[in-house]
C-alpha cells in the first residue's frame, strides 16, 4: 500500500523534481517505508512506500520493466499476481513483487493486462517509447486517483493534498460538490471538493498522449450479467462459501504479519472464520471494547476469538476517544467526510499495536441485505400504485406524514413527491442527509435537478432494473455510499495513520455472482441469511441471532456539550461564506439546541467537518 504521484507537462517546460517531492512529502503517511521519483524531460513519477510484499529495495519504486521503456508507481495489491506471474515462464523476475508483474504484464499487452488482475489498486505508468501515460483504478473503487488537467498540464496522485501540495491547481471550491457534500455527506465521482480535480471513476483507465486525455471503461458493475445456475440453494450456498474462501485467501498474501479487525459482528466474525479455514496460521485478532456495555461489543467478538484460537488483541478505549481524537481524525481527512471518525480511532489503535496490514468485514451489508433500506425498497414495491398513482390518491398520506415532525415523516413526503418507485428515484431519498429544498434555504448554490448519483442511476436504469430488487439496492449502494462514503472512509483514515485494509467482501467476482441471485434466495428472515447459510457451522449461533450494535456514539449529546464550542465557532465561520445564507443557517443550529426534531445532527456536523477542511486547507 502506498501513495503515488505525477504528472506530464504539455508545455515546454521540463519537469520538476522539487514539484513532484512536495507531492509525495504530501503522501508520507501513505508510505513511510521508502520514497522515489523519476524525472525526464516532461514526465515526473513519485512514489512513497508502505513495504508489504517482497520487503527488499529492488522493489522500490517508481518501478522499471525489463525493457526499460516502462516507469510504473503502483498503489495497492494485486492478489492474484503470482497466478499472473506464472503465465510468464520465460521472463526473469527480479523481484518478488507485484508491481514487476504489472509492469512485466503492461510491457505485453497494454492496459488490457488490468483484466487479468484481481485486487485493489491504482497505478500511473508512462511508455517513453510511445510518450504515453496511463493511470488506472481498480473496479470496486477500493483505492482512490486524483487528477488535474489544463492546457499545459495534467497531474495526478493517490490524495487532493498531493495535488495541491504541488502548487500547480488553484485552490478553489467547487460550489457543485458543496451541494454534493451537504446533501449525502461525501462526494460522488467524478468532481471533487476543488475545482478542477476529478476522481477516476471506478473500473476506468485515463490514457494521456500528445496532449490529448482518454478516458475509457474496462469494468461496470451493472454489466455482469451471467448464466448461474440457481435452481438448488445448496449449490448457491456452496458456490458463496468457495468464492469467499478464494477472496479471502488471496488477501492473506503478504511479507509482512495480517490481522483482523473483529468487532463480532457476522461481517468480521465471517472474515475471521474464513482466514481460520484457509490459513494453518492462528488468526491475529483485533477488539477495540469499552468499559461502557451500550458501546461494547467485546464478549461476541471473545467468542469468535476462542472458536478458533487465535492471537486476540483487546484494546480498551474510553467512548470519548472519539471527542480526544477529534481534530486528529479531521486533520486525516484528505477530502470532507460526515463520517470516518470510528474508522480512524480503530485504525489507529490496531496500528499501535504494530500491525500494518488489517481484514475488514465491511461490505456484507450492501450484498448481502444487511440494511433496513433494503427491506424499506422491496416493502415499499406493494405499495406502488399509491406512489406512482394521482395526486387525490397521494394527498391523504400526505396529510397524515405533514401532521409529524419526526424525520421519518419527512422523508415520506419526499418519497411521495419521487416519479415512480424505481430505484433511481427512491435510492437517493433514502441516503440524503439534507434534501434539496433546505439546501436552497440555507444556501444560494445553484442545486441541479439531479444530483450526480441520480444521474448515474438514471443513466444505467435498463441495465439496473434487469437485476434482482434486492441487487438493485447493493448496485445503488455500491454506486452510492459505499463508494463515495464506506470506502473512501476506509482507505483515508487508514492510511492516516499507515494501515492497509483489506476488504474480502469487494472481492469482484463475489460481488457479480451474488448480485445476479434471485430475491427469493436473499432475502433475509434473519440478518445476512444467505450469508450466514453459506458459512454453515463457522460462525456461533450466539453471534448470528443478535441485536445488531455497531459503534452509535452518541454526537447529537457531545455536539451540545464538549464539542458545542468547536461547533458553534466553524458554523459561524461557514455562515460567512459567500455561498451560504447566513441567517438560516444560524437559524439551524440554534434549532438544533433547542432540540427542534425535525434538525438531524448530522445537517449540522457536515457544515462543521467542512469548514474545519476549508480553512485548513486554505481553500477559496
Amino acid at each position: 500500500m502506498c501513495g503515488i504521484a505525477g504528472y506530464v507537462r504539455f508545455d515546454s517546460l521540463p519537469a520538476d523534481q522539487a514539484v513532484i517531492k512536495k507531492m509525495t512529502d504530501a503522501l508520507a503517511h501513505r508510505g513511510p517505508n521508502a520514497e522515489g521519483f523519476f524525472v525526464k524531460n516532461s514526465i515526473a513519477l513519485g512514489h512513497r512506500r508502505l513495504s508489504i510484499i517482497d520487503l527488499s529495495e529492488t522493489a522500490n519504486q517508481p518501478f522499471v520493466d525489463a525493457s526499460g521503456y516502462l516507469r510504473v508507481t503502483f498503489n495497492g495489491e494485486l492478489y492474484n499476481f503470482k497466478e499472473v506471474k506464472a503465465t510468464f515462464p520465460s521472463h526473469l523476475f527480479r523481484t518478488n513483487s507485484d508491481t514487476e508483474v504489472l509492469a512485466e504484464a503492461y510491457a505485453r499487452s497494454g492496459i488490457d493486462c488490468i483484466k487479468l488482475f484481481k485486487g485493489m489498486f491504482a497505478f500511473g505508468i508512462w511508455d517513453e517509447k510511445q510518450k504515453e501515460l496511463c493511470i488506472a483504478r481498480d473496479r470496486m473503487g477500493v483505492k482512490p486517483l486524483y487528477y488535474y488537467c489544463n492546457d499545459s498540464v495534467f497531474i495526478f496522485a493517490s490524495e487532493i493534498r498531493a495535488l495541491l501540495a504541488s502548487g500547480l491547481v488553484p485552490p478553489k471550491i467547487d460550489k457543485e460538490a458543496v451541494a454534493e457534500f451537504l446533501t449525502y455527506q461525501s462526494i460522488s465521482a467524478p468532481i471533487s471538493i476543488i475545482e478542477g480535480i476529478h476522481q477516476l471513476e471506478a473500473g476506468h483507465y485515463l490514457k494521456v498522449r500528445n496532449g490529448k486525455v482518454e478516458i475509457q471503461s474496462y469494468w461496470n458493475i451493472v454489466g455482469q450479467g451471467h448464466e448461474y445456475d440457481f435452481s438448488q440453494r445448496k449449490v448457491v450456498t456452496a458456490t458463496i462459501k468457495n468464492l469467499l474462501l478464494k477472496s479471502v485467501e488471496g488477501r492473506l498474501i503478504s511479507d509482512v504479519p495480517i490481522g483482523a479487525f473483529l468487532s463480532g459482528g457476522i461481517d468480521s466474525s465471517a472474515v475471521v472464520a474464513l482466514m481460520a479455514a484457509v490459513s494453518s496460521n492462528r488468526p491475529n485478532t483485533f477488539t477495540v471494547s469499552f468499559s461502557e456495555k451500550e458501546f461494547d461489543e467485546s464478549v461476541y467478538a471473545g467468542l469468535v476469538a476462542n472458536k478458533y484460537n487465535a492471537y486476540h488483541h483487546k484494546i480498551l478505549l474510553k467512548p470519548t476517544v472519539m471527542v480526544d481524537e477529534l481534530e486528529n481524525a479531521l486533520n486525516a481527512m484528505d477530502s470532507p467526510s460526515g463520517d470516518g471518525i470510528n474508522t480512524y480511532v480503530v485504525s489507529k489503535a490496531v496500528r499501535q499495536q504494530g500491525l500494518t496490514v488489517a481484514l475488514s468485514g465491511i461490505g456484507g451489508d450492501e450484498l448481502f441485505a444487511g440494511y433496513p433500506i433494503f427491506k424499506s425498497f422491496t416493502r415499499m414495491q406493494h405499495f406502488r400504485h399509491i406512489l406512482e398513482g394521482p395526486a387525490w390518491l397521494k394527498k391523504p398520506v400526505s396529510i397524515l406524514a405533514g401532521l409529524s415532525a419526526s424525520r421519518s415523516s419527512m422523508k415520506m413526503m419526499q418519497l411521495l413527491q419521487a416519479e415512480n418507485a424505481s430505484i433511481e428515484n427512491i435510492y437517493p431519498i433514502f441516503r440524503k442527509i439534507q434534501s434539496s429544498a433546505g439546501l436552497r434555504r440555507l444556501t444560494n448554490l445553484d442545486i441541479k435537478d439531479h444530483t450526480i448519483i441520480e444521474q448515474k442511476l438514471r443513466y444505467q436504469s435498463q441495465a439496473l432494473h434487469n437485476y434482482p430488487l434486492l441487487s438493485q439496492i447493493s448496485i445503488a449502494e455500491f454506486m452510492g455510499y459505499t463508494q463515495q462514503t464506506l470506502l473512501k472512509d476506509t482507505d483515508q483514515m487508514g492510511m492516516a495513520v499507515s494501515l492497509e485494509i483489506r476488504e474480502p467482501f469487494f472481492d469482484h467476482e463475489l460481488v457479480a455472482y451474488v448480485l445476479n441471485i434471485p430475491d427469493k434466495l436473499k432475502f433475509p428472515s434473519y440478518p445476512k441469511q444467505l450469508l450466514v447459510e453459506s458459512l454453515g457451522d463457522l460462525l456461533p449461533a450466539e453471534i448470528v441471532h443478535r441485536k445488531k450494535q455497531g459503534f452509535t456514539f452518541p454526537w447529537k449529546i457531545w455536539m451540545k456539550k464538549e464539542l458545542r464550542s468547536f461547533c458553534e465557532c466553524r458554523i459561524n465561520d461557514f455562515s460567512e461564506r459567500d455561498f451560504i445564507n447566513r441567517e438560516a443557517v444560524k437559524s439551524l443550529w440554534h434549532s438544533f439546541l433547542k432540540n427542534d426534531p425535525k434538525v438531524r445532527w448530522m445537517e449540522i456536523w457536515l457544515m462543521v467537518v467542512l469548514e474545519y477542511w476549508l480553512a485548513k486547507n486554505n481553500i477559496d
